[in-house]
């Protein structure tokens, strides 16, 4: 079955009332992104953990998705009445019935690391059957290796593991680094993550990937240290764990932080000095990743 979407022009103001309002009067699905996406003029917006994105982007696109037979127009102008704004612009278009599975699988490939280290989902064969292939899907629990942070993180485990390294990765997410970590020889090795799904989903993919790690919530993290410490959150979480981070890291271990933005990596840098001797930030896209050595 086919259906029509609407891309619906709309500024910040309104954008997601609009699309609210959409949802209400049937549309089956609303989303938002940035009209200039993919222009030197796209405008970036970052969200902290529990703190709402004050703003969506100056000039915003709605797609809204409706069933064959709707009648979208009037659809679109009772949303429009109800935000009490003129009806806008729109253009709309088809969308034809697919297979969304394998449409969704054909846009993550194998994810190269190093020359040695790869990300593979489980419906690729390896490009390197040689390498260290971590098998892991797209899932509800953030960590693919595909952004910059995680990939930051990942270089840093195939640069430094050795072997027999105690390791923490806190707030683990889909377990990526913690199961990096393992295959690449490091020894016991904890995760910790907020949330329940998260810390379900590490079980599962380090199963999936022949390692056997130790996964919880954070009150199950009891006193100890380790060799190193991996925290690939964001900076606000990061700026009020230090302490806690730095107590489980022995003397002369290492600390790995990102999830940090380029213009956060000095203060970052700063408040992590009080425990650890940082090295210069890395950087990548935009993005940032600190180290230290434990005092």
């Amino acid at each position: 079955m086919p259906w029509q979407q609407a891309t619906i022009q709309a500024d910040s103001a309104i954008a997601e009332k609009l699309a609210d309002a959409l949802m209400d009067i049937g549309a089956l699905s609303a989303t938002i992104e940035d009209a200039l996406a993919g222009t030197a003029e796209e405008q970036p917006i970052f969200g902290e953990p529990g703190e709402p994105v004050d703003q969506l982007w100056s000039h915003s696109l709605i797609n809204a998705l409706f069933t064959e037979d709707a009648d979208v127009a009037l659809l679109i102008t009772a949303a429009a009445n109800d935000c009490r704004i003129a009806v806008p612009q729109y253009q709309l278009g088809r969308v034809e019935e697919q297979d969304w599975v394998r449409l969704t699988q054909s846009q993550f490939d194998p994810i190269r690391i190093s020359d040695r280290l790869w990300i593979t989902p489980t419906w690729h064969v390896s490009p390197d059957p040689s390498a260290i292939n971590l098998q892991l899907d797209p899932g509800l629990a953030f960590g693919t290796g595909s952004h910059p942070t995680t990939r930051l993180c990942l270089q840093w485990l195939d640069g430094n593991i050795q072997g027999g390294e105690t390791v923490l990765d806190y707030g683990c997410g889909s377990g990526i680094l913690a199961i990096a970590a393992m295959k690449l020889g490091a020894g016991a090795t904890r995760g910790i993550d907020i949330d329940a799904q998260a810390v379900r989903a590490s079980i599962d993919n380090a199963a999936q990937n022949g390692v056997s790690g130790d996964f919880g919530l954070p009150y199950s993290l009891q006193p100890g240290e380790y060799d190193v410490v991996l925290a690939n959150i964001l900076a606000n979480p990061l700026r009020m764990l230090g302490e806690l981070l730095a107590s489980h890291v022995k003397t002369g271990g290492k600390i790995v932080l990102s999830g940090i933005l380029a213009e956060q990596a000095d203060e970052l840098s700063a408040i992590y000095a009080q425990w650890f001797d940082m090295e210069p930030a890395v950087f990548d896209e935009g993005w940032t990743r600190l180290t230290g050595r434990k005092r």
